[in-house]
């Protein structure tokens, strides 16, 4: 694939300075995986000024705890402001897919951190071209179809009935978060009462052990669309030999951090799909070169969600958008996790599960709600 940023003419940028917010933004409801539950989200939020006085925005997708990942908002914090910020302040930017490789030498690991400055430099340089994020990045969808996702329930019937309001909604995925003990009683019980065509998937979220693969195989009875990253994040063998035991397909998430490990996965058999998640991976660089090379291995790959506000939606969308993302994603509208959104206009899904790409408004999309963001402002760091 042509590099997406050679097809339009780009501005150089020289960032000026970074404003760094956290929030705290509540959610509607708990929301529970297999390693904890969430009751508010604390977001960083990054706003880049370039020299010129034009601005673009991005979120860091770290968690509060490091039960995800090692990275939490506090350690990006830090990366951000000591190491990875400095490393992009003042230099001439000619091209926004050369950004990641300016990080990798100097700063080891910290993906999220990285990923943060990478995307919203992408937002601020297609602002600056007066095109669409998508654009940019190469997408060719103007809509793309949604997906659920379903946290832990205190029981099967509880779970049954979140599923029958999604299905009803018209979500083209359901995605029910599993764990050991809490995983197929719930699972068949939402396939009986919503049939055999619903789009059902599980996310264990690394909860399980090769030990656990009887368990595990009883799931192929239940015509899933994948098991999504059952074993420990950075074992690719034990998920190629659970692979090779179930018919149903291994997605690999917190696995696939960079295009190396999409290669592991698949020389070894891991997996048959992949969750991209640009804040995981180290920004939208690197989750073009995973898109493309699933393309050419005829793998498909998804788009998954971290719990982001409305600008982490806008840049998932936009990703979503390239031709290789043909499952639904994690991209459910605003009001399901929140009861005010920081972005105008709100995500919103049609009646058949799709969002709408804003391909005709420059940058992200969508405008951020500086009002809504100083309500829930807990800290903030200027960074020049």
């Amino acid at each position: 694939m042509t590099p997406p940023s050679e097809n339009a003419r780009l501005p150089v940028i020289q960032l000026d300075q970074v404003v760094l917010r956290e929030i705290h933004l509540p959610l509607r409801e708990p929301f529970r995986i297999s390693s904890g539950s969430v009751l508010h989200r604390r977001i960083l939020l990054l706003e880049l000024q370039d020299r010129s006085g034009a601005i673009g925005w991005s979120e860091c997708v770290a968690p509060e705890r490091p039960n995800y990942s090692p990275e939490t908002i506090d350690t990006a914090w830090l990366m951000l402001r000591d190491w990875v910020l400095p490393l992009a302040l003042g230099t001439r930017i000619e091209d926004p897919a050369r950004v990641h490789t300016l990080f990798e030498g100097p700063v080891r690991g910290h993906p999220m951190a990285k990923a943060a400055v990478e995307m919203g430099i992408w937002e601020l340089a297609a602002r600056q071209a007066g095109i669409s994020l998508s654009r940019l990045l190469g997408g060719t969808r103007d809509r793309v179809d949604v997906g659920i996702s379903l946290g832990i329930q205190e029981s099967p019937e509880a779970l049954i009935e979140r599923a029958q309001t999604a299905l009803a909604r018209g979500y083209r995925k359901i995605k029910l978060k599993v764990g050991p003990g809490e995983d197929y009683e719930y699972v068949a019980g939402v396939r009986d009462a919503l049939g055999p065509d619903a789009p059902l998937m599980v996310d264990a979220n690394s909860a399980y052990t090769l030990a656990d693969a009887d368990g595990l195989a009883r799931l192929d009875e239940l015509d899933l669309m994948m098991i999504e990253q059952p074993l420990d994040r950075t074992d690719l063998v034990r998920h190629a030999r659970l692979q090779a035991r179930l018919r149903t397909p291994i997605c690999l998430d917190e696995s696939i951090d960079c295009v190396d490990r999409a290669e592991d996965m698949l020389e070894l058999g891991s997996g048959r799909i992949v969750n991209v998640k640009p804040g995981r991976v180290g920004g939208f660089a690197p989750a073009l070169a995973i898109h493309d090379l699933c393309e050419r291995a005829g793998i498909p790959v998804w788009c998954g969600g971290m719990l982001e506000s409305g600008i982490g939606r806008a840049h998932n969308v936009a990703l979503a958008s390239l031709g290789n993302f043909q499952l639904p994603g994690d991209l459910s509208p605003s009001d399901r996790y929140w009861k005010r959104d920081i972005v105008e206009p709100e995500w919103t899904m049609d009646a058949e599960g799709r969002v709408q790409v804003p391909l005709d408004r420059p940058g992200m999309g969508v405008e951020v709600d500086r009002a809504r963001i100083e309500e829930l402002m807990v800290r903030e760091e200027v960074v020049r």
